[in-house]
C-alpha cells in the first residue's frame, strides 16, 4: 500500500505546476460551472445534488433547490414554507431544517396537522409518540418515566394537562384517567447512528429547537451521490451521458495541481490520497460485512429464532432504558417481548469484528435448545446494526457468586452440593455441544462470566461469539490464532508443541472453571503477591497429594469436603497439558456422578517450571 502511495506522490511531483484534467472535459466543465457555494462564510456547503436557485438547473437534482436569505440557507417546502437549513449530511442523505416562526409557539400542535413528507423528502421516522390528556399532573420523573410534559401550549379547558407519551411504551403504563388526544405521531429526530437519547431529551429538543431531520430521495441520482460521498469523493452530473459520476475530492473551482515545494505540501498531498482511500475502504468493509451477514441469513432456514426489526428491538427495550452490563462485543439491555416474556438484548458494537460474532451466535445456539444452553429467542440485522435476543437469566452470571468475598452472602448461597450440581450442568451442556448436535460445536470461551444462572441457579452456557462448527468425526481443528480468555485457554491454543486444537480445548477451560468454583478465587489472581511463585492449580494438586485440606474460606461438613476434593480431582484431570490425557465431557460427567473413592489422582499436569512459565506466558500474551 505504501509503495502505491509513494508512486502516486512521485507522479504528482512530476506534474506539479501543470493543469490536469483528472476527469473528462465534460465532467470538468460541471465543476467549473457548478462550484460548491455557501450563503455565508462557514455556513452550510451547497453542492450537488443540491444547488442554489440562481445556479443552472443541471447543477442540482430536481426538487433540491436552496436559496439564500441574508446569511441563512433556506429550503422551501409546500406544507412548511421557508425553513432554515442548519446541516446537510451528504453521506447519509439527510438535511436538518429549522421550522419557521409559526412553529416556535407550539411545534407539537403544528406536528399534529402537518405531513412532513414530499416527493423528495421524508422524515427520519424512528420516534413514534402519542399525546394524552390527563385531569391531574403526573410524576414524570418517577412512576411515569415514559411520559413527559405537561405541554403548556396544548392545554385546554377539557384536558388540563397534555403529555407526550413514548410510542414504544405499553398502554397499560398510562394512567387510566388519561385520554389519548392524538395517536401515531412521529418526531422527525436524528436516527440511531447519531446516538441514544432519553425520551424526555428527545421531546424537549424538538420543542425547544423545532428542528427536523429529513431524508432525501431522487432515485437513482441521490443514491449514487450518497455512495460517492461515503467514499470521500465529490458527486457531479454529466450532461453528455445524463448520468452522475464521482471524482476524488479536490477543493477549488477547477482542477489544478499546485506545485509542491515544501513539507506542508507533501502532507497535504498525502492526506488527499490517504483520507479518501481510508473512507472508501471503511465503507467497502461495512458493505462486505452487510453482504456477508445477509448471505448467511438467506441460507438460514430454521424458523426459530425470530428476526426482529430495529424498531421492534427499541420497543422491547423501551429505548435501551435498563442496561444490564457491558461485554467485549457490546452492551446488554433488559427487555420484554409483546407476550410479557423478559429477555436480554445484546447490541453488538459496529466497530467490532466483521459480523463473525453475530453469525457465530445465530449459527450455533440459534439451531439448538438444551436445558444447559442459553436460548436465543431472536435477532436483528439492519445494515451494520446487529442485536441478539436471549432468554433472561434472573440470577446473572456464575462469576458474581463464586468470586464474592462475602461468605454469608452470594458465596454462601452456593453450598458445595449446589456447586457440584452446577458443575454437572455445565458439563452436560458442553457434552451436548460436543456430541448431541448434528455438527460439533466448540465454544472456546468457557468461563464463569459466560455461565448464566436461572431463577433456580441452574447453569446455562452463553456467549458463542468465538464458537466454531465442525463435523462430529473431526478430531483436529485448524486455528489461525488463539481465541478465548486468559487463564482459561488451553496450552495447545498457543503452541502446537502441546498438541492439536480439538474439543479437548473446551475440556481444559471447564477444568479451570471448576477449580475456581471450588477455591472461590481466580486461577490467576492479581490480588495475590508474587503470582509467579504461586500457581493455583499446582498448589491444589500438592495439597491433594499430601492429604492436606484445601483451605477453603467457608465452613464445610465432612461430606462437603469430600465433594470439594472430588471436584478438584476432576478439574485436574481436565487441565492435563497433553490434550490426549484429558477425559471427554461424557467421562467427566461419569466422574462427577461417582464418589471420591472411585477416582484416581491424575498425573501431575505440569512440572514446577512449566507451571510458573505458563503463568508468565498467559500474562504476557
Amino acid at each position: 500500500m505504501f509503495k502505491v502511495l509513494a508512486s502516486i506522490l512521485l507522479f504528482l511531483f512530476f506534474c506539479a505546476g501543470s493543469k490536469s484534467t483528472a476527469v473528462g472535459n465534460d465532467d470538468e466543465d460541471f465543476f467549473k460551472n457548478c462550484p460548491p457555494s455557501r450563503c455565508r462564510e462557514g455556513g452550510v456547503e451547497i453542492r450537488f445534488p443540491y444547488r442554489l436557485e440562481s445556479s443552472p438547473p443541471s447543477c442540482g437534482a430536481p426538487g433540491m433547490e436552496l436559496s439564500c436569505s441574508g446569511d441563512d440557507t433556506v429550503l422551501v417546502l409546500p406544507q412548511l414554507g421557508s425553513c432554515s437549513v442548519t446541516n446537510i449530511d451528504y453521506v447519509y442523505g439527510g438535511i436538518t431544517i429549522k421550522f419557521g416562526d409559526s412553529w416556535a409557539r407550539c411545534p407539537l400542535q403544528n406536528l399534529r396537522s402537518t405531513n412532513l413528507s414530499t416527493l423528495v423528502y421524508h422524515p427520519a421516522d424512528i420516534q413514534p409518540i402519542s399525546l394524552v390528556g390527563c385531569p391531574r399532573e403526573l410524576n414524570t420523573s418517577g412512576e411515569y418515566a415514559e411520559i413527559t410534559g405537561p405541554i403548556s401550549c396544548l392545554s385546554s379547558e377539557e384536558d388540563q394537562f397534555i403529555y407526550v407519551v413514548d410510542g414504544y411504551a405499553l398502554m397499560n403504563e398510562i394512567p387510566s384517567d388519561c385520554v389519548t388526544v392524538s395517536n401515531s405521531l412521529t418526531l422527525p429526530i436524528k436516527p440511531y447512528y447519531y446516538g441514544f437519547k432519553r425520551f424526555e431529551e428527545v421531546v424537549n429538543d424538538f420543542v425547544k429547537y423545532h428542528e427536523a431531520l429529513l431524508f432525501w430521495s431522487v432515485p437513482p441520482i441521490t443514491d449514487q451521490c450518497n455512495a460517492c460521498e461515503a467514499a470521500g469523493k465529490d458527486c457531479g452530473f454529466s450532461s453528455a451521458t445524463n448520468q452522475t459520476f464521482c471524482r476524488h475530492r479536490i477543493h477549488g473551482s477547477h482542477v489544478k495541481l499546485i506545485t509542491a515545494t515544501s513539507a506542508s505540501a507533501l502532507v497535504l498531498l498525502l492526506l488527499l490520497v490517504i483520507i479518501p482511500l481510508y473512507l472508501y475502504k471503511k465503507s467497502d468493509k461495512e458493505r462486505e460485512t452487510r453482504l456477508k451477514v445477509e448471505k448467511f441469513l438467506s441460507t438460514y432456514t430454521i424458523t426459530k429464532p425470530t428476526r426482529y426489526t430495529f424498531s421492534e428491538v427499541k420497543k422491547m427495550t423501551k429505548r435501551f432504558k435498563n442496561k444490564l452490563g457491558q461485554g467485549g462485543f457490546g452492551s446488554v439491555y433488559k427487555g420484554e417481548l409483546l407476550n410479557g416474556v423478559p429477555v436480554a438484548v445484546k447490541m453488538l458494537e459496529r466497530s467490532k469484528g466483521d459480523g463473525e460474532e453475530f453469525i457465530n451466535e445465530v449459527a450455533t445456539i440459534g439451531r439448538i435448545h438444551h436445558v444447559n444452553v442459553v436460548r436465543l429467542l431472536g435477532f436483528c440485522s439492519e445494515g451494520t446494526t446487529h442485536a441478539l435476543i436471549y432468554e433472561f437469566m434472573s440470577n446473572e452470571s456464575l462469576e458474581k457468586y463464586i468470586f464474592s468475598r462475602d461468605s454469608n452472602g452470594l458465596r454462601g448461597a452456593l453450598r458445595m452440593q449446589k456447586l457440584q450440581q452446577i458443575a454437572f450442568g455445565i458439563a452436560r451442556g458442553i457434552e451436548y455441544l460436543h456430541q448431541g448436535c448434528n455438527q460439533r460445536i466448540l465454544h472456546f470461551d468457557i468461563k464463569p462470566h459466560n455461565i448464566l444462572l436461572d431463577y433456580d441457579l441452574n447453569p446455562k452456557i452463553s456467549d458463542f461469539g468465538l464458537a466454531k462448527l465442525c463435523s462430529r468425526d473431526q478430531s483436529i481443528v485448524t486455528m489461525t490464532a488463539a481465541r478465548g480468555t486468559m487463564g482459561y485457554i488451553a496450552p495447545e491454543m498457543y503452541s502446537r508443541n502441546f498438541g492439536t486444537v480439538s474439543y479437548k480445548s473446551d475440556v481444559y477451560s471447564f477444568g479451570m472453571l471448576v477449580l475456581e468454583m471450588v477455591g472461590g478465587r481466580k486461577n490467576a489472581d492479581p490480588e495475590i503477591e508474587s503470582q509467579n511463585q504461586i500457581y493455583f492449580p499446582e498448589w491444589v494438586y500438592d495439597q491433594l497429594v499430601n492429604g492436606q485440606d484445601l483451605g477453603l474460606e467457608i465452613a464445610m461438613t465432612e461430606s462437603e469436603s469430600e465433594m470439594a476434593k472430588k471436584l478438584a480431582i476432576v478439574a485436574l484431570w481436565c487441565i492435563q497439558w497433553n490434550p490426549t490425557e484429558r477425559p471427554s465431557m461424557t467421562r467427566v460427567m461419569q466422574m462427577l456422578l461417582g464418589d471420591l473413592q472411585s477416582l484416581q489422582m491424575p498425573p501431575k499436569p505440569f512440572v514446577s517450571s512449566i507451571g510458573h512459565d505458563s503463568t508468565r506466558i498467559f500474562n504476557e500474551v
